[in-house]
């Protein structure tokens, strides 16, 4: 697991470090830094992937992020030297630092003391493929879905955008969903029947099928509906909400994460109902008490209080949580670390942390009626 990330000279950070614990939250206003920490850990895996890292330096473009060259990633206004640095810490004896080279038009940036090397990559779950990250930006509806051998089959991924989920479900379907992840009402342990009750506290009539056309390299996905002992025809996905379909790969990488590995996740709120929101919460936490490590980036309340609840109920312990806020004082980033205690309360709430509902209700408190 690593237990803290620091970041020098990166976009909107000069010199700063977050601590991560089992699960860890960020929040805040737009534009604060919050993708900027998961695209340092996202920058570091693809130059790994593609082999730069061990080598030659960090590779600003390829299959997982593209963020154009060094001038664009570079604290231009509060660098205090000029190189770009990432420093990930595991425990007191792993200790891993990556230093590179400013140069403005470069898109590949040179090591400024040669390489880390990283001889247990197979243990390093960002380098590993118990790694699963999924953006913001995410596949919607389609008619049909890609298949990938290589990005499947062999890496258990899902892809940035959950392209691949269909694909990912057709092949591991069968797998079993670790104990502290299943949902009472399922039929079974497997993946598939796991994802399908868990998408029922989104719709509760719904049931999905996948099929395979190998011949194009395209999975086709549909949707079901019950009523009483009477199941719809199969409908495409492109048909319905377009919720269901967003947030499918949240719940497979969930619910398929296995002891170890390290989830990311972009506001995995998306396009879901804020009862859906809660559940999703309750899932991350379940994610990370059954030994994943969770990294959220979101901007939902009902996220958060679908955490908090998890901690009431026990099923994640309070100090494996950790929140970093991010708010701004003049033209400086400010972090806030509010904690939550073992009764899932949060013991400060700094200006704009979620406190939009008790503003709003102020507003009609000390409005006289018209």
């Amino acid at each position: 697991m690593i237990s803290s990330i620091s970041l020098k000279n990166f976009k909107c950070f000069d010199d700063v470090t977050f601590g991560l614990k089992r699960l860890s939250i960020l929040a805040g206003l737009n534009g604060m830094g919050k993708s900027t920490v998961l695209q340092a850990l996202l920058l570091l895996r693809q130059s790994f992937i593609d082999r730069s890292l061990e080598s030659t330096g960090l590779s600003l473009n390829g299959s997982i992020i593209e963020l154009g060259t060094a001038k664009d990633i570079f604290n231009h206004e509060a660098a205090i030297d000029d190189n770009i640095s990432f420093v990930l810490k595991l425990d007191e004896e792993n200790i891993f630092t990556w230093s590179f080279k400013y140069d403005a038009e470069a898109d590949v940036l040179q090591y400024e003391n040669g390489a880390e090397v990283i001889t247990n990559a197979s243990e390093f779950a960002l380098f590993s493929d118990k790694f699963s990250y999924l953006s913001a930006e995410r596949i919607g509806p389609r008619r049909t879905y890609e298949m990938s051998d290589y990005q499947v089959r062999h890496h258990s991924q899902l892809g940035s955008q959950g392209q691949y989920t269909p694909h990912f479900l057709h092949l591991f379907g069968k797998q079993q969903v670790r104990k502290q992840l299943r949902h009472p009402d399922a039929k079974s342990d497997d993946l598939n029947a796991q994802v399908e009750s868990w998408l029922r506290e989104f719709r509760p009539d719904i049931r999905f099928s996948i099929d395979a056309h190998e011949s194009i390299d395209q999975m086709e996905l549909t949707y079901s509906f019950t009523s009483g002992e009477v199941t719809s025809h199969p409908i495409r996905s492109i048909n319905t909400g377009f919720g269901l379909t967003y947030v499918l790969p949240v719940l497979t990488a969930l619910l398929a994460s296995k002891g170890g590995g390290l989830i990311v996740l972009e506001n995995p709120e998306a396009h879901i109902h804020p009862k859906g929101q809660s559940i999703i919460g309750e899932l991350i936490a379940r994610a990370a008490s059954s030994g994943a490590q969770v990294i959220v980036e979101t901007h939902s309340d009902h996220i958060l209080n679908g955490i908090r609840i998890a901690v009431l109920k026990g099923i994640l312990d309070h100090d494996d949580v950790n929140i970093h806020f991010l708010s701004a004082e003049g033209d400086a980033v400010v972090i806030h670390n509010p904690t939550i205690d073992h009764n899932g309360r949060i013991d400060n709430w700094p200006s704009g942390f979620f406190d939009e509902w008790e503003k709003s209700i102020e507003e009609f408190l000390k409005s006289p009626p018209k």
